[in-house]
């Protein structure tokens, strides 16, 4: 059995195929520029050349190509954009136009002078994770599923904050009264082909993206994919409550876990926190008193506590456990978090998350995932890559 899997960051897209019978330490892996990334380096060549272009495609992350694009702008260069395209950088497409991008049909592509460059937009790229295995003579002709992690803020209605809206979202996939079977995991923020809610534009768009695949889809927000991750490392296995915080480029996430259940979670902009802020809303978290009109005022998301439980942050209990890309910001935190690191690969963590979140959604595949990620031990099983055929 053959499982890509795919977390898509700010920075980077962390690339890992999961294959049954093999050590999970000895699978093919990728950590390379993210979309966006790439997005904005080809506009500041674009830029520098004093090229038009036009963007095309579906939407996809923002953030630096979203500042590539205004920098492209505002040195005098043209920009054109589809509607699904142009929603890469703000849903409100007037909002779009006015930093100097020009909406134009997809049928007036066509109709462009040659010299317009074209860059096409997608956050989930199969061909090319294809063709670059395939240098190294890695088949992906024969999956069997493909699980893909990005972040979402959905479509919010006009003059709805989006910051509200994706926190409305996630109280209403966490929330245990309304979580439905199961109770509120975070396996309940990943979607299988055609179940993806309308209004999580970036997840429908990665859905697009992947009409043409022979395989299973599973597609998951990039923190809960983390957290989920993290949960595999072999100390954190061995608590059962526990509080894992993600800290990503942009944002930061931390939950509250009792067992598989969600008792409670925050969000909040990474860049508007240092170590002492961190440290204070943590505390704060774990005590239960932290609310969400103190997150949201400050310019973060918000933050939800369905358990009124205290939890642990004794020094060496290893009841605060950190990952994420900016994980350092906590190097220096008085809380004295564990750093989880399942298998060994922390920048995995996503990907090892995508594939529990997969033997949940896909039953006839999970006995063999979680044998591969190793059972109680959270150690891993099976062969060699040259015992595998």
């Amino acid at each position: 059995m053959k499982i890509l899997t795919v977390d898509i960051g700010t920075g980077t897209q962390d690339i890992y195929l999961y294959q049954s019978g093999l050590n999970i330490e000895n699978g093919f892996k990728m950590v390379v520029p993210s979309p966006t990334m790439m997005v904005f380096r080809l506009l500041k060549e674009a830029s520098k050349r004093g090229e038009p272009v036009v963007l095309t495609g579906v939407t996809m992350g923002g953030g630096p190509s979203h500042w590539a694009a205004r920098d492209h702008v505002q040195a005098g260069n043209a920009l054109y954009a589809t509607p699904d395209a142009a929603r890469s950088f703000n849903d409100d497409l007037e909002a779009v136009q006015e930093i100097g991008i020009q909406i134009i049909g997809e049928d007036e592509v066509s109709t462009l002078p040659s010299e317009v460059r074209r860059i096409d937009l997608k956050d989930f790229d199969y061909l090319t994770i294809k063709s670059a295995l395939a240098e190294f003579g890695i088949s992906l002709n024969d999956l069997d599923a493909v699980a893909v992690a990005v972040f979402d803020h959905g479509a919010a209605p006009s003059g709805y904050s989006d910051r509200q809206f994706r926190f409305d979202y996630l109280a209403e996939r966490l929330n245990p009264e309304t979580s439905g079977p199961g109770g509120s995991t975070l396996s309940k923020l990943a979607f299988k082909r055609g179940e993806i809610p309308e209004k999580m534009t970036r997840l429908c768009a990665v859905e697009i993206s992947a009409e043409d695949l022979d395989a299973q889809l599973l597609v998951m927000d990039t923190a809960p994919a983390a957290v989920l991750g993290a949960t595999l490392d072999p100390v954190v296995k061995n608590r059962f409550q526990v509080m894992v915080a993600n800290v990503g480029n942009f944002h930061t996430l931390a939950f509250r876990l009792n067992g598989e259940q969600v008792e409670g979670v925050f969000e909040h902009h990474t860049g508007l926190i240092n170590t002492k802020k961190l440290d204070r809303t943590l505390r704060s978290f774990a005590e239960g008193t932290l609310t969400h009109q103190e997150i949201f005022d400050d310019h973060g998301h918000g933050a939800l506590i369905y358990s009124p439980d205290s939890y642990d942050l004794a020094e060496g209990a290893f009841n605060l456990v950190v990952t994420g890309p900016r994980r350092n910001l906590m190097r220096g935190s008085t809380l004295r978090p564990y750093f989880a690191a399942p298998y060994g690969d922390m920048m995995l963590t996503g990907c090892f998350g995508l594939l529990a979140a997969a033997a949940a959604a896909f039953p006839e595949l999970g006995d063999q995932i979680r044998d591969s990620l190793g059972g109680d031990d959270g150690i891993g099983t099976g062969r060699p890559p040259w015992e595998v055929g």
